[in-house]
C-alpha cells in the first residue's frame, strides 16, 4: 500500500514539474494567460488530473490534483527573462494537442518539450539587420528622408547589438535598455549635431522603436479582458518599466549632447 502511494505521489510530482516548466516557458515566450490556461487544462485533463496556477510578478505557482482530488502537489517556478518567441508559443501549443490526441505520457512529453527548447533560433546577425531595416522603414513611413533612414539603420543595429549581447553577461535588463536606447539616441542625434538630413527629429523618434513594449501591453489588455488581474498588473508594470528605462536612456543621450527641444 505504501509503495503504491509513493508511486502515485512520484507520478503526480513528475507531472507537476513538467507542467510548471511548460507554463513558465509559455509565459516567458509571450503567450497570453488565457492561452496558458487552456493549454494547461487540456494537458491536465488528458492525464486525468486537475491543474490550477497563479502568476506572481516573478514566479508561477502551480497546483496539481489527482482525478479524485485526494492527492495534490504544488510547485513554484521562477519566470525566465523575457525571450519573446511566437514560434515557441506555437510549438508548445501544438505539444498540448499532441499529448491529447496521441496519449503521450509525461516522459514522452518531456522529451518533445526539451527538443522544442533546443530548436535553433534565427541567426542573430540576420535579426540584427532585419530590425535595422524595420526601423529604417518606419522612419520613411513617418516622413523621414534617405539620410535619416541611414542614420536610423546604423543607430538601431548598434543599440540592438547591445540588447543582444549584454544580457548574456548577467547585466540587468533595465540597465541594458538604458544603455542600448542611449547609444541608439546618441547616434540618431547626429542629424541635429552635424546637420545631416532634413528630418533629424524623425530619425531620433524611430531609432528606439525596437524597445517599445507592444507585446507586454497587448498581453496586459488581454489578461484584463479575461479577468486575470494579477497577470495584467504584472505585465503592465513590466511594460511601464521598459518605457521608463527607454525614456531615461533618451534623456541621458540628450544631456550628453546638450540637445534641448524646448
Amino acid at each position: 500500500m505504501e509503495t503504491q502511494e509513493l508511486t502515485l505521489h512520484n507520478e503526480l510530482k513528475r507531472k507537476s514539474i513538467f507542467l510548471r516548466d511548460y507554463t513558465t516557458e509559455l509565459y516567458a515566450s509571450g503567450a497570453t494567460t488565457i492561452r496558458i490556461e487552456k493549454n494547461l487544462g487540456r494537458i491536465a485533463e488528458s492525464w486525468h488530473t486537475k491543474a490550477d496556477f497563479s502568476v506572481l510578478p516573478t514566479c508561477i505557482v502551480l497546483n496539481l490534483w489527482d482525478e479524485r482530488e485526494e492527492r495534490s502537489y504544488s510547485v513554484t517556478g521562477k519566470i525566465p527573462a523575457d525571450r519573446i518567441n511566437f514560434n515557441t508559443v506555437s510549438d508548445l501549443s501544438g505539444l498540448s494537442w499532441k499529448i491529447v490526441e496521441e496519449g503521450l505520457d509525461v516522459t514522452q512529453a518531456t522529451g518533445i518539450f526539451r527538443n522544442i527548447l533546443k530548436k535553433k533560433r534565427l541567426n542573430p546577425w540576420l535579426v540584427l539587420v532585419l530590425v535595422g531595416l524595420a526601423n529604417a522603414s518606419f522612419c520613411e513611413l513617418f516622413g523621414g528622408d534617405l539620410v535619416s533612414m541611414l542614420i536610423v539603420f546604423i543607430a538601431t543595429i548598434d543599440g540592438f547589438f547591445l540588447k543582444q549581447k549584454l544580457p548574456a553577461k548577467g547585466i540587468d535588463y533595465r540597465v541594458v535598455i538604458v544603455l542600448a536606447s542611449c547609444l541608439s539616441a546618441v547616434i540618431a542625434c547626429s542629424g541635429f549635431v552635424f546637420g545631416w538630413g532634413r528630418t533629424p527629429e524623425v530619425a531620433l523618434a524611430t531609432s528606439v522603436l525596437y524597445f517599445v513594449p507592444g507585446i507586454p501591453f497587448c498581453n496586459a489588455v488581454c489578461d484584463l479582458l479575461y479577468g486575470h488581474y494579477i497577470c495584467c498588473i504584472s505585465r503592465f508594470l513590466h511594460a511601464v518599466m521598459i518605457t521608463v528605462c527607454l525614456s531615461l536612456g533618451l534623456c541621458i543621450a540628450f544631456g550628453l549632447l546638450n540637445i534641448q527641444f524646448l
